[in-house]
């Protein structure tokens, strides 16, 4: 594994410039759907690959998060953004326990390097100094997302965030515990 450096990113730096590098490329084959309660694996293949303007929406979002107090981290390889994760700063909940883990992406080429994890680790880390007992994580519900997620310890959600789940109906509502 390569070395790479984790760091807080900066309003300023959030730009389209910075993800010049970065492949957020999926191949999708299947996904979870909840079925009579149960989360069932369907075949529902489709291809995710960003481009300008999605990458445009997304420092629009990273910029916001910076703006309201909460935390954007950047996984570097030397200068170039090889990974990402947010952590909103508004606290919800029962007893108002739960902080979004927002966004955590790695570009294609380096996922399985366990960059992911160690940016999950700098969340909770972060998340458990403002007081947070559990991250909130609206997840893709492709069976590879999944799949990394439930590695890393997250479990469904004992409470569901009305306004995530509405705004992403086929995700994932996941929590892991600080």
């Amino acid at each position: 594994m390569s070395s790479v450096i984790i760091r807080p990113l900066t309003e300023e730096e959030l730009t389209p410039l910075l993800f010049g590098d970065f492949n957020r490329y999926q191949k999708v084959t299947r996904c979870y759907r909840k079925v009579n309660g149960d989360w069932v694996l369907k075949d529902i293949p489709f291809t995710e690959n960003w481009g300008q303007e999605e990458y445009a929406y997304l420092t629009k979002c990273l910029k916001n998060t910076v703006k309201t107090g909460g935390t954007v981290l950047g996984a570097f390889e030397k200068e170039t953004l090889v990974g990402f994760a947010s952590l909103e700063n508004e606290f919800f909940g029962t007893g108002s326990k739960y902080l979004q883990l927002s966004s955590l992406h790695v570009s294609y080429e380096k996922r399985g390097m366990g960059i992911g994890r160690q940016l999950l680790a700098f969340i909770a880390d972060h998340a458990k100094n403002r007081g947070a007992d559990k991250l909130y994580i609206s997840a893709h519900s492709s069976e590879e997302t999944q799949s990394f997620y439930r590695s890393l310890g997250c479990r469904e959600a004992e409470e569901y965030n009305e306004k995530l789940t509405a705004e992403e109906p086929f995700d994932c509502q996941l929590e892991y515990k600080l």
